[in-house]
């Protein structure tokens, strides 16, 4: 049995439309999925907005957390600098004596 893929527009109609029709089965049905499925893309929606349905190996983030990320990779960079400075620091200060 073969594992099937829809696309991210595909999924996005189909949330779209549950939300307009009053049978969430029934669509299912039409679209050819089940309905624990769309159930899952509703859910997925929900919760992740314009960032869901990425694809494989592609991480969700919210824009809360897209931006904590980097910030926390900004701090990095600047903890990494700080620590070459003070070698270098402690590099010359050896050099002056």
């Amino acid at each position: 049995m073969e594992r099937k893929n829809y696309s991210k527009k595909f999924k996005e109609n189909a949330v779209k439309l549950s939300y307009e029709r009053s049978s969430q089965s029934a669509l299912a049905k039409e679209l050819g999925i089940s309905s624990t499925l769309l159930s899952k893309w509703r859910k997925e929606f929900v919760e992740y907005g314009s960032a869901s349905f990425q694809g494989r190996g592609i991480e969700r983030l919210t824009d809360e957390q897209r931006k904590i990320k980097d910030l926390e990779k900004a701090l990095k960079n600047k903890e990494l600098e700080l620590e070459i400075l003070k070698k270098a620091i402690a590099v010359f200060s050896k050099i002056d004596q």
